[in-house]
C-alpha cells in the first residue's frame, strides 16, 4: 500500500492570518528573521524583537550562562536559551528566553521551560499581551515563574505559579532579583535597563 506523504508547509510574513493546526504548525519551516506563533489556531507573524528588546537579552543570556560555569550553585540551570517556542494546549506561544532549571538533564525538545522572560514591547496591545494573556497562559502550561523586564516602567515583575495560586514580586531599578529556582544568581536590574537606554536615545 502506498504511503502518502504530506508537504511541508514553507510559511513566512505572507502566512500572517493562516488557520492552521497545532500539527501543521510544528512541522512547516519558517522564513527566517520573523517570529511566529499559533493562537486559537491562527497563524500570527511579527517581525523580530528591537534592539532595545535583544542586547539585554543577550546579556541576560550571558549572565546565566557564566553563573552555569562558575558558581558553586550553577548546576541548579540546566539549559536557557533566547526565541523559544513554547507549547501550550493548541497554542504556540513565542518567548524572549527560556529557562531550564532543577531538572539535573537537557530538557525535552517541547518540554515547558521553568522559567520564562518576555521583555516588554512598545505599544498597549503587547503590554496587555505580556502582563495578563501570556501570564495566564504560561502559568497553564506549567511554568514555575514568569519575568516580564519592562524598560517603560523601569520595573522587573516576577509571577510565581506555586500550587494554583499566583504570587507577584515587583523588582525595582535599584534591586537586584535573586530566585530559589537559580541559588546564587543575581540579576541586577538596572544593567538590564542601561542596555535598553543606549539603543533609545
Amino acid at each position: 500500500m502506498a504511503t502518502v506523504e504530506m508537504e511541508v508547509l514553507q510559511l513566512g510574513p505572507h502566512s500572517n492570518g493562516m488557520s492552521l493546526s497545532p500539527w501543521e504548525f510544528d512541522a512547516a519551516e519558517f522564513e527566517p528573521g520573523w517570529r511566529y506563533e499559533l493562537v486559537n489556531g491562527v497563524l500570527i507573524v511579527n517581525p523580530p524583537p528591537s534592539l532595545e528588546e535583544r542586547d539585554p537579552n543577550e546579556e541576560l543570556g550571558r549572565w546565566l550562562r557564566n553563573y552555569q560555569e562558575s558558581h558553586p550553585q550553577g548546576d541548579s540551570l540546566d539549559f536557557t536559551v533566547s526565541e523559544q517556542t513554547v507549547h501550550i494546549g493548541p497554542h504556540r506561544r513565542r518567548v524572549d528566553r527560556g529557562i531550564w532549571a532543577g531538572l539535573g538533564r537537557l530538557p525535552q525538545k517541547c518540554e515547558t521551560p521553568t522559567i520564562t522572560v518576555e521583555f516588554v514591547s512598545e505599544g498597549g496591545r503587547s503590554r496587555r499581551r505580556d502582563y495578563q494573556i501570556k501570564r495566564d497562559e504560561h502559568r497553564s502550561a506549567g511554568v514555575r515563574e514568569y519575568w516580564i523586564v519592562d524598560r517603560f516602567a523601569r520595573l522587573l515583575t516576577v509571577y510565581r505559579f506555586t500550587r494554583g495560586k499566583i504570587t507577584t514580586k515587583a523588582i525595582t531599578e535599584q534591586q537586584t532579583y535573586t530566585t530559589p529556582l537559580l541559588p546564587g544568581f543575581e540579576l541586577p536590574l538596572a544593567s538590564l535597563l542601561a542596555l535598553t537606554d543606549r539603543w533609545s536615545g
